[in-house]
């Protein structure tokens, strides 16, 4: 049984992952009952990053799980995504090039503002400037960042507070602007979510979570553990074959999981470092969020979605946690999705043919960057 947790916990201590996922639920159970929007998530992430960046020791540790658990509940997402769309997608989706084609402008001036800020602020050398300035694409820029010789720690901190901090103002910033709820305490139900969850309908659902996955894994597409999923539930539930969505309680709990994981990505990071990293991503944002307001305010008519819909849809958070913000909201969810599927593959493509534009660095004591 022991060697049984050991695989399942990835080698972390089944006292410290416990006491890591415990502390994250109470975190998030505070912010949920105090109506904070997307509660469970936002709670358990503050809690648990606050933990590991003022070193609190569990069990002799900082706060840590295996960082694989989240991918096994993003497909929830992915299906609740799917769950949203409608009969007549395809005729919604021919009106969306408008903002698809903003993209093709956004992602460059995003990382060309972001350069900037990084290097005339922050003081950061070009090549981390360059890679952390990535608008998308978190596991790529630090993969292609470190192979070209970026400070790891800088990149590491500038990419994932960006990603945080979408993750914590945008929900904040609708509940304050709107009035409207984000998350469980809206009172909204998905649809699918009015009648009980049937047997047969919940094995649907795990297969086509588990089957997209595992298909969008072999395709090589981008966001596969969200991307795959989405996509069968969204053929599933558009051609009549499924009405059910995940309940409302496999969102919370992945909401728990997603918080809890993401705050133990905090631990390590230098105190110094961290603030002068917050303050960066922080214009970053705000400056992406201003663009994304002025975009929406300008075509959000034209497509036919909601203000707050293409507002997310430029948002530079997580394709995953975006997403979860639509789904709460009920705006726009497959929207969403596209166009931050979309933002990813741009700010990867663009990064590629932008790294010839960088001086050359020299190599660093740790060896020469791979090939």
């Amino acid at each position: 049984m022991r060697d049984l947790f050991h695989r399942m916990t990835q080698g972390v201590p089944v006292p410290v992952f416990a006491a890591t996922f415990a502390l994250g639920l109470a975190g998030g159970a505070v912010f949920w009952l105090a109506g904070v929007p997307l509660g469970m998530l936002i709670g358990a992430l503050v809690t648990v990053a606050a933990a590991a960046v003022f070193g609190v020791r569990l069990f002799g540790s900082l706060p840590r799980v295996p960082l694989r658990w989240r991918d096994i509940f993003v497909p929830v997402i992915g299906l609740a995504i799917g769950a949203s769309v409608p009969q007549d997608a395809l005729a919604q989706a021919a009106g969306w090039w408008v903002t698809l084609l903003a993209l093709l402008l956004f992602v460059p001036v995003m990382h060309f503002a972001g350069y900037q800020t990084y290097r005339r602020l922050g003081r950061l050398d070009p090549v981390t400037a360059f890679y952390a300035a990535m608008p998308g694409g978190f596991i790529e820029a630090l993969s292609m960042g470190e192979k070209a010789g970026a400070e790891p720690r800088m990149l590491v901190t500038l990419q994932f507070t960006r990603i945080v901090l979408c993750i914590i103002a945008v929900p904040l910033a609708f509940a304050l602007v709107t009035g409207q709820s984000v998350g469980s305490g809206s009172g909204m139900t998905l649809p699918g979510q009015e009648e009980g969850l049937r047997t047969i309908e919940a094995l649907a659902l795990v297969a086509m979570g588990a089957f997209g996955w595992w298909a969008a894994v072999r395709l090589r597409m981008p966001a596969p553990v969200l991307i795959g999923p989405l996509a069968l539930s969204g053929a599933a539930h558009g051609f009549g074959l499924i009405q059910a969505a995940p309940p409302e309680w496999a969102i919370l709990f992945t909401q728990w999981v997603i918080g809890t994981s993401l705050g133990t990505r905090f631990a390590g990071m230098e105190r110094v470092r961290l603030w002068l990293g917050l303050r960066l991503a922080a214009l970053y944002v705000t400056a992406a969020m201003v663009l994304a307001v002025a975009v929406a305010l300008t075509l959000a008519g034209p497509v036919g979605e909601s203000i707050p819909a293409v507002i997310l849809a430029f948002a530079p958070g997580g394709i995953s946690e975006m997403s979860l913000v639509a789904v709460s909201l009920q705006t726009g969810a497959v929207y969403v999705t596209l166009h931050h599927l979309l933002r990813i593959v741009l700010a990867v493509v663009m990064a590629r043919l932008g790294a010839g534009l960088l001086p050359e660095r020299e190599v660093s004591a740790r060896g020469a960057p791979d090939d």
